[in-house]
């Protein structure tokens, strides 16, 4: 039976959503008045990931109940962001917010090499139905972006570590998604390469 697929425009809301509501709740998010600067970020992020816990959840509810099947990389997701995000409102501690884009990334980027150790391209198995490669093509696609999520993960580490939780927030927000959506775009020139030929026009012709 053919799965049913979801709207790409309300995958993008589902994805992006969430992400924009964490930064809007960390931007609004109440605080005690006369606190220092950093125990009023500390309050803030708490806040926004006491919102992004449950929207994340119900974005996912809602890829079950419209296509029936949980997105397996928002799944993964899911879980670490419940996992990472419980236990920074346990301990009040911002650290565990900050590294899961790091854990996420690390988690990719290993499943990917394993993958490719094996002589085989999890993101076919997960995008082979949006985009069609020759074998070799999603080979080099799945190590590219391999590399780019261990980049991602590095860099992650690096922002958090040196500046303050407002410009890591903002970097969360705005530069890891737009620097996913880059990196896919950048690849025009292989997905060209290894197109599979549309071969229904040729068998077409053929019949004629």
């Amino acid at each position: 039976m053919e799965q049913k697929q979801q709207n790409p425009i309300v995958k993008l809301v589902l994805e992006i959503g969430p992400i924009l509501v964490f930064f809007l709740a960390y931007k609004f998010a109440p605080s005690t008045p006369g606190v220092s600067d950093e125990e009023r970020q500390l309050e803030q992020i708490l806040f926004a990931t006491a919102v992004f816990i449950p929207l994340t959840l119900a974005a996912l509810a809602y890829s079950w109940f419209t296509i029936r099947r949980l997105p397996k990389m928002a799944a993964i997701t899911a879980v670490i962001v419940v996992i990472f995000g419980g236990i920074a409102l346990w301990l009040r501690d911002a650290t565990f917010i900050k590294m899961k884009p790091t854990i996420i990334y690390l988690v990719y980027s290993g499943t990917l090499g394993i993958g490719l150790l094996r002589g085989r391209s999890y993101l076919e198995y997960l995008m082979g139905e949006m985009m069609p490669l020759q074998p070799a093509g999603w080979m080099k696609f799945t190590k590219r972006f391999a590399l780019f999520f261990l980049m991602l993960a590095v860099v992650n580490e690096a922002v958090w570590r040196s500046f303050d939780t407002d410009t890591w927030v903002t970097f969360k927000t705005f530069f890891l998604p737009f620097a996913t959506f880059g990196f896919i775009f950048s690849q025009v020139g292989l997905f060209h390469k290894y197109a599979i030929p549309d071969t229904e026009n040729g068998d077409a012709d053929q019949g004629r």
